[in-house]
């Protein structure tokens, strides 16, 4: 039995599902799946296909992108495996449309090498806590990979600088202070895709009880971890 990763193709169009098929298999290890239509990926992934991610075209027959899309969102078993919708429209509401219901990406054909491998290269180090994935992150921002990686590397050394100075602040009582810091790395967090650092943050500010360093600097580490993870994703983006 094949240890790679399973990534599922469906498009009905098979000269775009050829094409991303081979942008897949170029891409590094993967073991592809291919279906012809949103009813056909359906029959396989009730069969018990579990593609590690899945690449889906947005306008077919039978069953569209965004009915198998809904499908696969309110079934508990594949709700959290990353969907990418594709299309050939660029229209911004389509990509919001797509966003909405819970798709991981949105990919505007003719594919783009960089982006479908910056899309597989998410999987290989995968993202914490549901953080976006680096090219989703650049594609919401209107920015390039480098840049994103400037603002990741900008936003670490804003958390490494906050341990001691939320911990002082804590230590002097001023409470409104240290959680007024943690939303600015909230926000920070949640701009540049670190959604599941911008949550732990989020429930500390949240929190009735006075806040606590051991509390904290667990959110912190966790920011720091998550920005440097996401720094690699926005490099290998920037490198492609």
């Amino acid at each position: 039995m094949s240890d790679r990763m399973k990534v599922l193709v469906v498009d009905d169009d098979v000269v775009s599902r050829m094409v991303l098929m081979h942008l897949v298999d170029t891409s590094g290890h993967f073991e592809v799946h291919e279906a012809e239509d949103g009813e056909d990926a359906w029959r396989q992934l009730e069969g018990g296909l579990r593609p590690a991610i899945t690449f889906c075209d947005l306008r077919m027959p039978h069953l569209s992108g965004t009915e198998l899309l809904a499908r696969v969102k309110a079934d508990p078993q594949l709700a959290h495996m990353p969907f990418v919708l594709a299309s050939a429209a660029s229209e911004g509401s389509v990509a919001d449309q797509a966003s909405d219901m819970g798709a991981n990406a949105y990919l505007v054909k003719p594919f783009q090498v960089e982006e479908v491998r910056a899309l597989l290269a998410g999987l290989q180090e995968p993202a914490d806590g549901g953080d976006e994935l680096a090219a989703q992150t650049v594609r919401r921002l209107g920015i390039d990979a480098n840049r994103l990686l400037l603002y990741l590397g900008g936003l670490h050394k804003q958390l490494v600088a906050a341990s001691p100075l939320i911990e002082q602040l804590l230590a002097c009582g001023e409470t409104a202070e240290a959680r007024a810091q943690l939303a600015r790395l909230r926000e920070g967090c949640s701009t540049l895709g670190l959604l599941g650092a911008a949550a732990a943050f989020e429930a500390l500010e949240a929190q009735d009880a006075p806040l606590l360093p051991c509390e904290v600097e667990p959110a912190l580490d966790k920011a720091r971890q998550s920005a440097l993870r996401q720094s690699e994703l926005a490099r290998a983006l920037a490198a492609s």
